[in-house]
């Protein structure tokens, strides 16, 4: 049983997926976008090959908090893909992911070209990762 993290951008889709136990995320791969039926049926192949049984799709948030229009967007591809899977598709705060997966990456030298290539993954790990974290804080029951 595994956990399925996606940070969703306009031109690419960020993929990671949580070890069997669901304590620790790890960036698997980014999606070149090209139409909406096209990333469905990808993130079903690795939902079938890994064993998803659920996504958790980072939510853009402003600072303060508010919502603004790619929030809007990333609604609407959350109940798609729920729609299409037939998976639980859950929102998870994705505030300063992109930057803190920049860090871990500017930290381990990677070159900016590679950075580039493997920004989108390293956030989803981190959007995936915080939702894990918050995860074993809480008692079962709290996650259905």
């Amino acid at each position: 049983m595994r956990i399925g993290g996606l940070d969703v951008g306009e031109k690419t889709i960020g993929v990671a997926l949580s070890d069997e136990l669901g304590l620790t995320a790890q960036a698997l791969e980014v999606i070149r976008r090209r139409s909406l039926e096209q990333d469905l049926a990808r993130l079903d192949e690795i939902a079938r090959h890994y064993g998803v049984v659920r996504w958790v799709v980072g939510m853009p948030r402003n600072m303060n908090g508010t919502y603004g229009p790619r929030a809007e967007l990333t609604r609407a591809f959350m109940e798609r893909l729920a729609g299409h899977s037939g998976l639980p598709v859950e929102a998870w705060d994705e505030r300063l992911s992109t930057m803190a997966a920049e860090r871990v990456l500017l930290e381990a030298d990677v070159s900016r070209a590679r950075r580039r290539k493997v920004i989108d993954k390293m956030a989803a790990a981190v959007i995936l990762q915080g939702y894990l974290d918050a995860r074993a804080a809480r008692p079962p029951e709290s996650f259905v």
